[in-house]
Formats: structure tokens, C-alpha cells, sequence
């Protein structure tokens, strides 16, 4: 295949898979809709948060909704839970034939993370992959709805306004530390998304406990508890891949491309200020047993330092010399001769 044959099967790609996930979003909406007219048991939920939300007296354990359990109505809901999970699949396979296409489509041959646009293929895919991969150990099902419309957005979003053609990398981006660096800021970027979507599950579960109104989708979401500690475990296992991302492989390839380790780079400064507030997260649960609603909020503040590093440095600064956001001209950078203002386009 050509060059512009495989630019062509990307772009197809990543229109097909947003209709994939667009149909899985679709699947999921009509099982939880099916779902509102069974009635909650407490099975549907974690045992121990049964018992604590019975004994609150919401009464959203024992009570259905739509009344006794119908037959038909447990088999459609079955049915289309199953058909969401198959279309996640099937487009997040598509979706990595999107990326395929973009690295094969350039000359020479690359990884596909050469600018904004490729950076959020990339990124979302990550949310996709760890969300099937994670789906049976922490039992996500409930989550999947939010998994396909944040795909469906980010996608429209980086069609619509990040697209850009394929081109070489720039000679800064050819070294090895850019798999390094790039797929462990996106490995990351991904696992603190979803770490991020379960801190607001959390915290919109928890005010219905207290109003005393979770029915609807809540009643299918496990308790804060659980949400609680499923949001650590993503954050505990991402934060490490984020210090790997920001604070080595980016240095050590920021070195080679403008001979020093730190240059005061906005993207370099934000990558920073992510790792401090996910830090600060991290050793507030472990030292001064912040767990629950303020550890949950500091998780959201953390998710967005990471999305303004990844976008609001590109639209917003002037000044940055990652670029793999946007198309303005190169300026010539004193560090190396010759070579173009432009450099990891991870996280910094």
C-alpha cells in the first residue's frame, strides 16, 4: 500500500470507529434504560453497600423501580449489555487500525504520535484498551455508557478541530526516548482518565446517598466505598508511569534535543504541576487518611492540570516548543543548529 492509502484507511478508520462507539453508546443507553424497570437487588451492587444504603433508608436496594422483575425485560437488557460490550470491542479494534494507518502512512515509517492529533488517537484508545482490560477484574460494567461517550467526544473533538496531515517526524522526534516518553505519558494520560470518570461517579453517588435518591443509573453504580477505592487503585498504578513520563524520559530526551534537562517549557512546568497534585493525592491517603470526597475532588484537580498541559498549553502559549499541537512555522532553536523548535510531544 501506498503512503496516502494507508493516511486514507486511518482516516476511514477513525470515522468508523466513532460510529462504533457511537452504536455501543446507543446499546448501553437502551440497557440502562431496560435496566430502571428491573427491580435493584443486591447482587446488582456490592453486598457490604447494600446493607449500608438499606440501613440509610433510601430504600434504593430492596425496592424496584418499575416494579416485580419481567422476563422479557432481564433477557433485552442481557441482550444489549452484551451487544454494548461487543461494539466496544469491535471499535477499539478499529481504532487501533487508525493508528496502525497514521504510522504506517508516513515516510519513513512511525509511531503515530507525532502531533495533537495522533497524541489523542493515541490517548483514547488507552481509555478504550484499559477499560476492557479492567472490565472483569473491577467489574465496570456500569462505567461503560461514560466510556463510550468520552470516546465518541474526543474523537468528534480531534476530527473537528486537531486533525492535521501526516508528515515526518522532526529531527528532534527521532529517537528512541520517544516511544519511552510518549507511550508512558499516554498510558498514563489514559489510566488518570479513568481514574478521573470513577472520582465523579463517586462524588455524584454520594450526594444521592445523601439526599436519599439514587435511583435511575446510580442505583446500578457500586457504593462510594468501592468507587472510592477502584479511583486509587487507577491513580496508584498511573502516577508512577506519569514520574516515569515527566520526570525522566522527558528530561533525558529534552537534554538530547536542547542539551539541558529543563528548559522552563510550559508543557514541561504543567507536566510538573500534574505530578505534584497527584502526588499531594497519593500521600494524603497514605499519610493523613484523605480518602473519599476530598481526595476524590484533588483527583479531578489533578485530571485538570493534565488535560490543560495536553491542550490549553497548545492554544494558549506562545512560547512552548512542543508542537506537536498545532502547524505554525518553526523557529530556529540556538540550542542546536539547524534544528526545529519543536520537541517530545508528550507531556514534557
Amino acid at each position: 500500500m501506498t503512503n496516502s492509502a494507508w493516511e486514507t484507511l486511518s482516516n476511514q478508520a477513525v470515522a468508523a470507529c466513532g460510529v462504533v462507539y457511537f452504536l455501543a453508546l446507543l446499546a448501553h443507553l437502551v440497557e440502562w434504560s431496560a435496566l430502571r424497570r428491573l427491580p435493584v437487588t443486591a447482587g446488582s451492587i456490592p453486598a457490604a453497600e447494600a446493607t449500608r444504603t438499606a440501613d440509610r433508608g433510601d430504600g434504593s436496594v430492596a425496592v424496584a423501580e418499575g416494579g416485580p422483575a419481567d422476563p422479557d425485560t432481564e433477557r433485552r437488557t442481557a441482550l444489549f449489555g452484551r451487544l454494548g460490550l461487543l461494539l466496544l470491542v469491535l471499535a477499539t479494534a478499529v481504532h487501533f487500525v487508525a493508528l496502525l494507518g497514521r504510522g504506517m502512512a508516513a515516510d519513513p515509517n512511525r509511531v503515530p504520535w507525532g502531533n495533537m492529533y495522533e497524541f489523542t488517537l493515541s490517548g483514547t484508545f488507552v481509555v478504550s484498551l484499559g477499560y476492557l482490560l479492567l472490565y472483569r477484574k473491577f467489574q465496570l460494567a456500569w462505567m461503560a455508557p461514560i466510556v463510550a461517550f468520552v470516546e465518541v467526544g474526543l474523537l468528534m473533538a480531534a476530527v473537528i478541530w486537531l486533525h492535521d496531515e501526516v508528515a515526518p517526524l522532526a529531527e528532534a522526534l527521532n529517537s528512541p526516548w520517544l516511544v519511552l516518553h510518549v507511550v508512558s505519558a499516554v498510558i498514563a494520560t489514559g489510566a488518570f482518565t479513568l481514574g478521573g470518570i470513577t472520582s465523579v461517579l463517586f462524588l455524584l453517588k454520594e450526594r444521592a446517598l445523601r439526599k436519599g435518591s439514587t435511583g435511575g443509573y446510580l442505583a446500578r453504580v457500586p457504593g462510594p466505598d468501592r468507587l472510592d477505592l477502584i479511583s486509587y487503585r487507577m491513580h496508584a498504578f498511573a502516577f508512577p508511569v506519569w514520574t516515569f513520563a515527566a520526570l525522566i524520559s522527558g528530561p533525558i530526551w529534552a537534554h538530547q534535543a536542547w542539551s539541558s534537562y529543563w528548559n522552563w517549557d510550559p508543557k514541561e512546568v504543567w507536566a510538573f504541576i500534574t505530578w505534584v497534585v497527584y502526588a499531594a493525592y497519593l500521600h494524603a491517603r497514605a499519610t493523613a487518611g484523605w480518602k473519599g470526597r476530598h481526595a476524590a475532588i484533588l483527583a479531578l484537580v489533578g485530571l485538570a492540570t493534565l488535560w490543560f498541559n495536553f491542550i490549553g498549553i497548545n492554544f494558549f502559549s506562545t512560547t512552548s516548543q512542543h508542537s506537536y499541537a498545532d502547524a505554525a512555522p518553526a523557529i530556529e532553536a540556538p540550542a542546536v543548529p539547524g534544528l526545529e523548535a519543536q520537541g517530545p510531544p508528550g507531556a514534557g
